[in-house]
């Protein structure tokens, strides 16, 4: 099997694991745009911004950072992200550290998605960005 079909099943497979529980009642819709950038060689890092909009009306403007180990090599940046929340009662809910597990296969232009928990706040992320990368990684994703 291939390293793109193989890192496209463990996605998968762990976005499956990682499904966060459904909305409640006075859930609200929040937004996130950001950009990203990173490197890895056995440990990954990663550093960005973003804004955090909700559908009642506030606002945050964030910090992230993602970091862990596995087997990955590579650089990569994303310049217009976009992660969507499910599972907030608050823009605050969004803050915090992320369960992130990811396997990933690009070169040059790429695109990826990702689905992220923290408690019963979910986050799925989806962008396209520039770099290079081959890998299975876990750690986290965290909202400042």
């Amino acid at each position: 099997m291939n390293v793109i079909k193989w890192a496209g099943v463990v996605v998968l497979a762990c976005s499956g694991l990682m499904l966060g529980a459904p909305a409640r009642a006075g859930d609200i819709s929040c937004k996130m745009t950001f950009q990203l950038s990173g490197w890895s060689v056995f440990y990954k890092t990663a550093k960005g911004t973003g804004t955090v909009r909700c559908s009642n009306g506030q606002s945050l403007n964030v910090k992230l950072r993602a970091k862990g180990g596995g087997l990955t090599f590579g650089k990569t940046k994303i310049s217009n992200g976009i992660g969507k929340f499910s599972g907030v009662t608050g823009v605050r809910d969004v803050l915090g550290s992320y369960a992130d597990a990811e396997a990933h296969a690009g070169a040059s232009k790429s695109a990826a998605a990702q689905v992220l928990t923290k408690g019963s706040v979910s986050l799925a992320l989806s962008g396209k960005g520039e770099g290079w990368n081959l890998g299975v990684a876990f750690g986290a994703f965290i909202i400042e």
